[in-house]
């Protein structure tokens, strides 16, 4: 190290020993270039063994930025790396998840070997994006223009989704229009973040606005950003909302699944409306998808909440009867339920019951295939009973 400060004083690029480490790797470090893919090139693998082993960095950074910078000088001056050595490199920084690969990555950049192209500087926008690093993005986007790199539709909207996360409604918008001043394609996916910024900001209307737009191009809007602006209606107890976006994600031709679903239900639920999500559970079986114990809980608070527990029981054994299986998180607050209503010895005695019930059904199953066809209608006939109606009874 200190010959290395010597040579930085007097100007000169340090030296780096590619078979040497300032200090011996620790366990995890050695674990980590063994993890190196066995296809990488020597001077690949050389440099990748240097990164995992730099020294972390001081309070500031300085001290890291530094030597890092100097390392990646130096194996540029020896190896004479190519566009896809930098690439492999960057692969494996990535998969490795090193907190190094902005750095690396924006090096690399301004290295002539690696020929960095629009979707380079994309990529570390994009980087920067999820770490809400926003003035770094919007400097690694500026020198990209300073070099005369075209700024095209992918790169705005990568922007654009930046800006939608960290809440920036005012600079989301400003994207979107320049894409469209642009003459860029206005597609699924800028249209898309557009809209998503629009849920963040929680105008819901302007989302819905905007799908409706789409719609007049003959774009359709994917999936999840149905299901976000159905997710955030839902949350917010707006059962009318939730209910046209959920009409519109069937006409767009997007078969509904049981997550969207327990969307709908939950909105009815938090509106008081446990009528209608009963029925939405009932077309939900008419579509053949089974009600999810999700779906059954939120039902079940929903008659706690206004006290209606024959309304609860009657719900549960519709469902029993069409052959829907009451789950563990559904039982479990039913449970809780009956207990804060004192009426735990009734639940065991109604539990005994059932189990004697099931057993006697498997029994007769057992001996279908011995009896006549009369008998086990017969004795059928008095042994099945649910766990609700059995609730009822009592």
């Amino acid at each position: 190290m200190e010959a290395e400060k010597v040579a930085a004083a007097a100007g000169e690029t340090p030296r780096f020993r590619w078979d040497t480490f300032g200090s011996a790797p620790s366990e995890p470090q050695w674990e980590a270039i063994r993890g190196l893919s066995p296809k990488l090139p020597n001077r690949c693998r050389a440099l990748m063994a240097r990164l995992v082993c730099l020294p972390p960095p001081d309070q500031d950074g300085d001290e890291d930025e530094e030597t890092l910078g100097a390392l990646l000088a130096f194996w540029v001056k020896a190896m004479k790396p190519k566009r896809t050595d930098w690439l492999l490199v960057l692969k494996e920084l990535t998969a490795m998840e090193s907190p190094l690969l902005a750095e690396v990555l924006e090096h690399a950049l301004l290295e002539d070997s690696f020929e960095a192209n629009v979707r380079d500087y994309t990529k570390l926008i994009h980087i920067y994006g999820k770490q809400k690093l926003l003035q770094k993005a919007e400097d690694a986007f500026h020198a990209m223009k300073s070099r005369g790199l075209p700024c095209d539709q992918v790169m705005l909207t990568a922007l654009m989704d930046m800006y939608s996360k960290a809440g920036d409604l005012t600079r989301a918008k400003e994207i979107f229009n320049e894409i469209g001043l642009l003459g860029l394609p206005m597609d699924k996916r800028v249209y898309g973040s557009m809209i998503m910024a629009y849920i963040r900001a929680d105008m819901l209307d302007k989302a819905e606005d905007m799908i409706s737009e789409m719609g007049d191009q003959q774009i359709v809007a994917g999936k999840e950003v149905y299901k976000a602006l159905l997710r955030a209606y839902s949350y917010k107890g707006d059962s009318e909302g939730a209910q046209r976006v959920f009409d519109a994600i069937q006409f767009a031709g997007i078969v509904p699944d049981t997550k969207l679903c327990a969307l709908l239900v939950n909105a009815y639920c938090l509106a008081d409306r446990i009528n209608e999500a009963m029925i939405v559970t009932r077309n939900m079986r008419s579509a053949r998808i089974t009600p999810c114990n999700k779906c059954i809980a939120l039902i079940l608070e929903a008659y706690e909440k206004v006290n209606r527990l024959e309304g609860a029981l009657a719900f549960l054994t519709e469902l029993e009867e069409n052959g829907v299986i009451i789950g563990q998180e559904p039982s479990q607050l039913l449970a809780g339920w009956l207990g804060r209503l004192g009426v735990v010895q009734e639940v065991e005695q109604v539990l005994k019951d059932l189990a004697v019930d099931r057993k006697n059904t498997l029994e007769v199953d057992r001996k279908k295939n011995l009896a006549s066809d009369r008998k086990i209608k017969r004795r059928r006939s008095k042994s099945k009973r649910s766990f609700a109606s059995s609730l009822q009874h009592k």
